[in-house]
């Protein structure tokens, strides 16, 4: 199935010092905001305190969490537990850390904010798990990018390993600096969005990558640019498709699935978007720049000496 009835003839690599030079420009504002801004780190990472609440009939959750905002309860997190017995229904709610309020004053606030609420348990979560969980995802996106760099240079080239590794580096930052420009509340589900983006981003790369390695070795008019042209060209109709389809749902999400999925489709949102701009602009013309070749993808025919 193609998305285009003829085959594009588009010349991305023309644009390619336009692209970088956007690129450039939107990844220095990007390190500027965290620089200067920070992220907005979400209970998840700064601790806080979490209550089991009950009531006797079922309440929606987004209701629940704009009245808990209103009483000042700002990074408030509700999710709803399967039912009990009976009619008695259950629900997590999360809130940051109140240390100027004892343990029953934040109960009465609480309960002042969700007429018919009793409060099952009250937990304080130490700011040191959010500490461990902030370590661990940032452990777990480095391991991404080498396991990423490895694989890449094993099955292509250093040159696609070390173009992909950037490109790769290039997408979570503008979701980041999005994240950070805005004061969007960053945590546990948001950077699960972002290790998405990033195997996302990868795969659609690699499609490029191995349709660039199947020309190299059948092509052998074209200089470098061109065969990165017609590559792109090729799969266009494919990364087309699997972008759109994938931003539907995903806007459909961020519309329809509620205040505590925003950040995570919002995420998935710019993910799309910029993973499929960087395998064309940023993973192929770094490739291209650092001096692909077609020898470089061809094996060496190794000599066979049958002289007696």
């Amino acid at each position: 199935m193609e998305f285009f009835k003829a085959k594009p003839t588009i010349p991305f690599m023309k644009q390619r010092w336009l692209a970088a030079s956007i690129s450039a420009v939107i990844v220095l504002f990007s390190l500027i905001s965290l620089f200067w801004h920070g992220l907005n780190l979400g209970l998840d990472f700064t601790g806080g305190t979490q209550a089991e609440v009950t009531f006797s009939q079922t309440v929606d959750v987004n209701q629940l969490r704009t009245q808990l905002v209103k009483a000042g309860f700002e990074q408030a997190v509700v999710q709803a537990y399967a039912k009990t017995t009976g009619s008695e229904n259950m629900y997590s709610v999360r809130v940051g850390l109140y240390n100027d309020l004892t343990q029953e004053q934040l109960k009465e606030k609480l309960v002042a904010a969700m007429p018919g609420a009793q409060i099952k348990s009250l937990e304080y979560i130490g700011p040191q798990v959010g500490k461990q969980l902030m370590t661990n995802g940032i452990l777990a996106v480095v391991l991404v990018f080498i396991g990423t760099m490895l694989y890449i240079a094993l099955r292509f080239e250093y040159r696609f390993a070390i173009s992909a590794a950037i490109a790769l580096i290039h997408d979570p930052v503008l979701i980041l600096g999005v994240f950070s420009f805005f004061h969007l509340e960053f945590n546990l589900i948001v950077l699960t969005a972002l290790l998405t983006v990033l195997g996302y981003s990868l795969n659609d790369t690699i499609v490029v990558y191995d349709r660039v390695r199947e020309n190299f070795r059948k092509i052998r008019k074209l200089e470098p640019l061109q065969i990165m042209d017609l590559s792109i060209n090729q799969t266009l109709s494919r990364t087309i498709m699997t972008s759109g389809l994938t931003l539907v749902v995903v806007v459909a999400l961020f519309l329809y699935g509620g205040q505590s999925v925003h950040g995570f489709a919002l995420a998935l949102m710019i993910g799309i978007i910029v993973g499929t701009y960087s395998s064309i602009y940023v993973a192929g013309s770094l490739a291209i720049a650092f001096g692909l070749t077609r020898a470089n993808l061809i094996p060496a025919q190794k000599v066979v000496d049958d002289r007696p």
